[in-house]
């Protein structure tokens, strides 16, 4: 079980690959990456800022909430921070357990609760300038159906 933010790139192939190995008791891992979009082929960068060490404490409680409501054997998220362009990684969530359903639900989850609840600020640059990035209204019913 494992949560980490980092600012380096990283390959969602070899993520998934470490993590797989050793599992041979669990019916499914679930993995799910997320990559960074140019709004409209238009040359964006998203920053994220995170505040040290709360940020994975949020992250690692949720993911524990995860493992015990969907009986995970474990769990992988990477979060990249700073700036990234489009195209590259920017999430990495992997999810082992016994059944696919429970994996699939967990990753799903856990997604849900990046995307709209964890504690990031979230900037996109583009040609018009820079803004910030708020959940969108399909984020949040996203996540509140997990409730």
């Amino acid at each position: 079980m494992s949560v980490r933010l980092q600012a380096e790139a990283f390959d969602p192939g070899a993520l998934l690959g470490e993590f797989s190995a050793g599992h041979a008791k669990v019916g499914g891992i679930v993995s799910f990456t997320g990559l960074v979009r140019a709004d409209q082929g238009e040359g964006t960068v998203l920053e994220l800022e995170a505040y040290p060490g709360f940020t994975e404490g949020e992250i690692a409680r949720m993911a524990e909430a995860a493992k015990a409501r969907w009986s995970l054997a474990d769990y992988l998220v990477v979060h990249r921070v700073g700036q990234i362009t489009p195209g590259e990684a920017v999430v990495f969530v992997a999810t082992a357990a016994a059944h696919r359903r429970e994996a699939f639900e967990a990753a799903d989850h856990l997604m849900d609760y990046l995307k709209s609840r964890a504690p990031f600020w979230k900037k996109e640059h583009g040609p018009g300038g820079a803004k910030w990035i708020e959940p969108t209204d399909r984020d949040l019913s996203d996540a509140a159906r997990w409730e």
